[in-house]
C-alpha cells in the first residue's frame, strides 16, 4: 500500500501552489470523471490544463480509460475543474490517497462534487448503456477514508450521510433528463474493492442486499466530499449485465466500447445540469 507521512494540509498548500504558477483559477464544481468517460473535459473554455505528473502529490493514474489530467476553465456559466482520471483501491493506494483529488477540489474552492464511473448492473431494468443517477450506496470496500485522525477543520467526525447525494441536484439531474429525452434510472451503488469482476454467488449477494449496480469506487470520494462538506451528484454508466443467472464473460475493452457509445448521453446530461444549476 502506498503511504505519505506529509501532513495533509501542506500536500494540498503545495499541490495549490503548483497550479497557481499556472493559473489563479477557482472552480465553483468539480467534476472526477471514470473509466473511459473523459470526453466532457473536451467541452470545457480551457483555462489551463495539466498532467497529474505536474502537481506535487497526486497519485498517477494507471487504470484503462483514465488518462490523469486536470482542466480548469468554464463550462456554460460555470467555473469547473475536471478531474479526468481517478484513483482506486485496487491500484495499491491507500484510502486517504483515492480521496486525495476531493480535498483538492475543495481546497480549490468547490462547492459541488459530480462523480462518473462505469458500472455493473445487477438489475435486469438497467441493462448496459444505461445511465444511473445514484441515490444511495452500500460501502463493502472494507476500508474508509475517514478513519484515523480526524481534522475538525475539514469536517466532522461523525459525518451524517443521511443524504450523501444531494436530493436537489438529483431533482435537477430528472428534469434535465425529461427535457433531452434521456431515459435516467435512481438506483443504490455498492462499492467492492476488485480488481476481478464477480462471481455469480457475490453478485447474487449484493443484489439481495439492495444494490442495483457495483463498481470500484466512487464512494470513498463520496464519503470525504460529505466530510468536507461539498454537495454530490453522481451519474454512472451501465457498462456490463451483472445478473447472475445470465452471466457471461466479460472484458474491459468490451466495458470501455459501452462506455464509449454511451458517453455523449452522460455528456449532455451534465452539460445541461451544470448549465442549470445553482451553486
Amino acid at each position: 500500500m502506498l503511504q505519505t507521512t506529509t501532513p495533509l494540509r501542506q500536500r494540498l498548500d503545495d499541490t495549490c501552489h503548483a497550479i497557481d504558477t499556472h493559473t489563479r483559477f477557482r472552480p465553483e464544481i468539480g467534476l472526477i470523471l471514470g473509466s473511459g468517460l473523459g470526453a466532457l473535459a473536451k467541452s470545457v473554455r480551457v483555462e489551463a490544463e495539466l498532467e497529474y505528473a505536474q502537481l506535487p502529490h497526486m497519485p498517477q493514474a494507471t487504470a484503462p480509460g483514465h488518462e490523469g489530467r486536470l482542466t480548469l476553465g468554464t463550462l456554460g456559466p460555470r467555473r469547473v475543474a475536471v478531474l479526468s482520471g481517478r484513483f482506486h483501491y485496487y491500484e495499491g493506494h491507500s484510502s486517504e490517497q483515492i480521496v486525495y483529488p476531493v480535498r483538492l477540489l475543495h481546497a480549490l474552492g468547490a462547492r459541488i462534487l459530480v462523480l462518473t464511473s462505469i458500472v455493473g448492473s445487477m438489475n435486469p431494468a438497467m441493462p448496459p448503456g444505461s445511465l444511473v443517477l445514484l441515490e444511495d450506496h452500500l460501502n463493502l470496500m472494507g476500508v474508509n477514508p475517514l478513519a484515523g485522525p480526524n481534522d475538525e477543520a475539514v469536517g466532522p467526525r461523525f459525518p451524517d450521510m443521511s443524504e450523501p447525494y444531494d436530493p436537489a441536484l438529483r431533482a435537477l439531474t430528472l428534469e434535465v433528463a425529461r427535457a433531452q429525452g434521456a431515459p435516467v434510472r435512481p438506483g443504490v451503488y455498492v462499492a467492492v474493492a476488485g480488481p476481478n469482476l464477480e462471481t455469480k454467488a457475490e453478485y447474487r449477494f449484493l443484489r439481495q442486499a439492495g444494490a442495483d449496480v457495483v463498481g470500484m469506487s466512487v464512494v470513498p470520494e463520496v464519503l470525504a466530499a460529505r466530510h468536507a462538506g461539498l454537495r454530490v451528484l453522481a451519474v454512472v454508466v451501465v457498462s456490463d449485465a451483472c445478473i447472475p443467472e445470465q452471466l457471461q464473460p466479460a472484458s474491459i475493452e468490451e466495458l470501455l466500447r459501452i462506455a464509449a457509445e454511451t458517453e455523449p448521453k452522460l455528456t449532455a446530461l451534465l452539460r445541461g445540469v451544470i448549465e442549470r444549476v445553482e451553486v
